[in-house]
């Protein structure tokens, strides 16, 4: 499936000769977005696919970088991106990096109605799909584990 082997922490680009407790958490917070991108994309998969037919894996990729309904998931992936560079970055992982990670993470992942733009389609993402709920929950979990008052990067 798409990114399916994305979320392995033996990958050859997250050497584990470098694994400070910042370091951990910065892995610990990205395979936890890798795990709600996927679930939402297939949320988002079926809701397609409930209106246009069954699509193929190469038919999805290309709906996932050009259609509108999967538009709003970009702001994951390039999240991800992010804490990948910082991950193969020739410089270790700072705890204040984690921290502003994570403290970014959680004001992003803020399922509101008022909210920005990514925040409402996240709040309705929550409303029709448990499998979200539970992915939000793992993330919950991790932000409760980190102070609230941290620096965003």
């Amino acid at each position: 499936m798409l990114f399916e082997k994305m979320d392995s922490t033996n990958s050859n680009l997250f050497p584990t000769n470098n694994d400070s407790p910042a370091r951990e958490k910065l892995l610990t917070l990205r395979l936890a977005l890798l795990r709600l991108h996927k679930t939402l994309l297939n949320m988002e998969r079926r809701e397609y696919e409930r209106e246009n037919g069954h699509v193929t894996t190469g038919e999805l990729f290309q709906l996932v970088i050009d259609h509108a309904q999967f538009a709003w998931l970009h702001n994951i992936s390039e999240f991800v991106v992010r804490i990948d560079e910082t991950l193969t970055a020739k410089e270790p992982v700072t705890p204040e990096y984690t921290s502003s990670a994570i403290a970014l993470a959680r004001k992003m992942f803020v399922p509101t109605e008022s909210g920005d733009a990514f925040q409402k389609k996240y709040f309705d993402a929550i409303q029709r799909d448990p499998a979200v709920v539970i992915d939000h929950a793992e993330l919950a979990r991790l932000f409760n584990n980190e102070p609230s008052d941290s620096p965003t990067p």
